[in-house]
């Protein structure tokens, strides 16, 4: 500090103020610990107030991410159930109806599908095992056509195998009658041969009897014999 600098004069009215009596009502008692203690308190409180708008900040900034992260999951859960429910629909065809979805409302406001289902048909086709045998084949690879079926796929798929193999055993049980109905067929048809060829072996006897030579020689009979009658006049 550069005492020389200050102007001659300075220091006496200081401190001739200084030495003035002051009124009583600007007199201050000395500070006690406890009030020390609460103004440093009430410093930090300040100290804290003044940074929280910074921390707003950081605290709006972890939210936003937050929001974004569970967006980003709404999103991905969204693609995967419409994908999976549009696969169920599309092998299935006329078997499955159009894929209906359950929504939730993300943070930017907009619906997400976050389930999903696909009605189809899993039951006989009347009279016609081997349709029904078709039918329950392309309900089983609609049901499990997903990456990841669902339990309730699983079942789907299952009710249909038990349709499957009751189709399966009814169609084998027709093949067999048909086989045997060709079978039978057969039979009566070796039998129909076995009689036509038994008739023409004892055809020939009797059409010998009607040939040109044994008539002619009946006639020659007839007329030999006929010479040796007598004669009888049946004149009047």
């Amino acid at each position: 500090m550069q005492i020389a600098d200050v102007p001659a004069g300075f220091y006496s009215s200081v401190w001739s103020r200084s030495d003035q009596p002051r009124p009583a009502s600007t007199a201050q008692p000395p500070a006690t610990e406890a009030e020390a203690a609460d103004s440093s308190a009430n410093t930090d409180v300040q100290s804290t107030q003044a940074v929280t708008p910074a921390q707003a900040a950081a605290k709006s900034t972890e939210l936003e991410q937050a929001e974004q992260l569970e967006l980003t999951r709404m999103i991905k859960r969204d693609q995967e159930v419409r994908q999976h429910e549009q696969t169920h629909s599309a092998i299935g065809g006329r078997h499955a109806g159009a894929p209906s979805y359950t929504y939730e409302r993300g943070p930017d406001g907009k619906r997400y599908a976050v389930a999903g289902e696909v009605s189809i048909d899993v039951s006989a086709v009347p009279d016609d095992p081997q349709a029904t045998l078709i039918k329950m084949e392309q309900v089983i690879r609609a049901a499990l056509a997903p990456a990841e079926p669902s339990a309730q796929d699983r079942q789907v798929a299952a009710q249909a195998q038990i349709q499957l193999a009751q189709a399966r055993a009814e169609v084998a049980q027709q093949r067999l009658d048909e086989a045997e109905a060709v079978r039978a067929a057969r039979r009566e048809q070796r039998a129909d041969d076995k009689q036509d060829e038994s008739g023409q072996t004892k055809s020939p006897d009797v059409a010998g009897a009607d040939t040109p030579a044994s008539v002619l020689e009946l006639y020659q009979q007839i007329r030999a014999g006929a010479d040796q009658l007598p004669l009888i006049d049946l004149s009047i």
